[in-house]
């Protein structure tokens, strides 16, 4: 069996001018990043004032069993065009963290992928450097100000800015520095993030032009002074510098998939701890450019496709027309407590045991945000009929719809079943609507999330939490939408509670403000904003020949 890389090494790719040119965008609207990478200048989208369906590809909750929502995602953009339709795909940018640790990238599996391969998956058109750069541009400029005077007097025991690297780097979570003397900066505790946890990575995929972005920036909060006030990136006069860094990185990324189909990958923010969905500037621009453009949100529909409606579509102003969730029948096999080793053996009872999971998500897209949904069935050979027509039957109890999905070893062909659905779905009237109203009080919104979405009792908080709150709405940062950093493998806070677990409560242990992407951060359980490597990280395998032909990678 062929590996992924070895897939997408053997794709004849379209010189990418001909796949703008299926948009109708012309060269002059390309900044070229060799033969089949191009950045697609804002221009391109003048005069396009119709928009697209826009449909969401979430998942069930995670499992080591893998479930295939990127690659469904590909591959039912590629399904849409086999017959017949204009579809874009609008994807996130890999991070170097999961690559190199143990998740992987981004850019779908077997035949259906998003090409080049190898580039998407690593340093791409430099947009993670660049948010890198422009995050520790700040971060020097805010000790520099306090080694120079500390005019604004800002508090060095309340920093909450930190640097950040794209990388997995446990060791990077906690430090100390400016331990080198006087001349070397002020000492302090410090820390790392990982890029896609930035909140420069969150502003840049909510931000709709290079001016909104700038204010974005302007807004951001890097600690507060000695009487208690929030001191912005404004303040520190940093935010046009970050702007200028970020000019590039701001337009969106065009590629294709193996089928020729038009992609945009464009943005990276994690979604378990950030929003988790690729940007606005890329998404609106495959509405302008396509009749369908097909997205995705990262993890569990608790986490991306949450994040997706009440924070991405609520500021963008969007309106989907239909969703997919993706899910396996070996996934949902391992929600009901079975083993990854026993997954390909038929185990009914585990599967209705699992079933609970997909249920789930599938009832709170159609029942909590109005919208149309098709479950996506990625078939594996050791699936059964009787499996698969338990999934079927289970789901029609709900009023929704199955579809068999074998993109990965047929590409958009695997994909036309779902791909039909998806277009009659499209059709109907949906009353799509959020979880909560924004103006409500953080805890209420939190309540409505961990209730309606998770399936909890409620929310329990720290000491620290409960200031942090009291503070930010005195602040006048209490009508913003929420976004729950959570472990993405539960609906609840404890990643070992499996299936769809009731009569739990999440524990809030800290809140802080994201002012520049708009939203408050509500922290739960032990998240963390810097993973670390496994035992055996993926760097292990991965290598490169005197030709620069690399090997290893997926």
């Amino acid at each position: 069996m062929k590996t992924d890389i070895q897939i997408a090494q053997e794709a004849n790719m379209e010189p990418i001018s001909q796949i703008a040119a299926k948009l109708g965008v012309g060269e002059e609207h390309l900044e070229f990043y060799g033969k089949y990478k191009a950045k697609l200048d804002f221009s391109a989208l003048n005069g396009r004032e119709k928009e697209g369906k826009l449909v969401l590809v979430t998942a069930i909750t995670p499992t080591p069993a893998g479930e295939g929502k990127t690659t469904t995602t590909i591959g039912l953009a590629d399904g849409l065009r086999r017959i017949g339709k204009k579809a874009v795909v609008a994807l996130r940018e890999p991070s170097l963290g999961p690559v190199f640790g143990v998740k992987g990238g981004a850019a779908g599996g077997g035949y259906a992928q998003v090409v080049p391969m190898e580039d998407i998956n690593l340093h791409f058109t430099g947009d993670f450097h660049a948010i890198g750069a422009a995050n520790n541009l700040l971060a020097a400029m805010l000790d520099n100000h306090i080694f120079q005077g500390n005019a604004l007097k800002i508090d060095p025991g309340h920093i909450t800015w930190k640097r950040c690297v794209d990388m997995n780097d446990r060791q990077l979570r906690y430090i100390e520095d400016g331990l080198g003397g006087p001349k070397s900066g002020v000492a302090r505790k410090d820390g790392f993030d990982i890029t896609v946890a930035s909140e420069v990575m969150a502003t840049l995929c909510l931000a709709t032009s290079l001016s909104d972005l700038k204010e974005r920036l302007s807004r951001l909060i890097v600690g507060f002074d000695e009487g208690g006030m929030p001191v912005t990136a404004g303040d520190l006069k940093a935010a046009g510098a970050m702007c200028a860094l970020l000019k590039d990185a701001m337009k969106p990324n065009l590629v294709q998939t193996l089928e020729g189909t038009p992609a945009l990958v464009h943005g990276g923010p994690f979604a378990n701890i950030a929003h988790g969905c690729n940007s606005v500037a890329a998404t609106k621009a495959a509405l302008s450019l396509g009749d369908y453009a097909v997205t995705e949100a990262g993890f569990g529909a608790d986490l991306g496709a949450e994040k997706f409606f009440d924070i991405k579509c609520r500021f963008a102003r969007l309106r989907p027309s239909a969703a997919v969730v993706v899910a396996t029948v070996r996934a949902l096999k391992m929600h009901g407590g079975v083993g990854k080793t026993d997954l390909s053996i038929e185990n009914l009872d585990a599967l209705e045991a699992g079933l609970p999971n997909l249920l789930r998500h599938v009832s709170n897209i159609k029942n909590v945000y109005g919208l149309p949904v098709v479950v996506a069935l990625n078939r594996f050979p050791a699936d059964t009929d009787a499996e698969i027509a338990l999934v079927m039957e289970k789901c029609r109890a709900l009023g929704v719809n199955v579809c068999l999905s074998t993109v990965w070893a047929e590409g958009g062909k695997g994909g036309e079943e779902l791909a039909r659905e998806v277009v009659r779905l499209c059709e109907e009237e949906n009353n799509f609507r959020f979880c909560y109203d924004e103006t409500l009080p953080i805890k209420e919104k939190i309540g409505a999330i961990v209730t309606k979405i998770y399936g909890g009792k409620g929310a329990v908080y720290t000491p620290e939490a409960e200031a942090e709150i009291a503070q930010l709405e005195k602040l006048g940062f209490g009508k913003t939408p929420v976004c729950m950093a959570k472990t993405q493998y539960s609906f609840s806070d404890d990643a070992a509670k499996f299936g769809a677990p009731e009569n739990f409560e999440i524990t809030v242990r800290g809140v802080k403000m994201s002012a520049g992407a708009g939203f408050v951060v509500v922290l739960t359980g032990n998240i963390m904003t810097m993973p670390g490597l496994p035992k055996v990280p993926a760097a292990e395998k991965i290598d490169v020949d005197e030709n620069g032909v690399i090997t290893g990678l997926f």
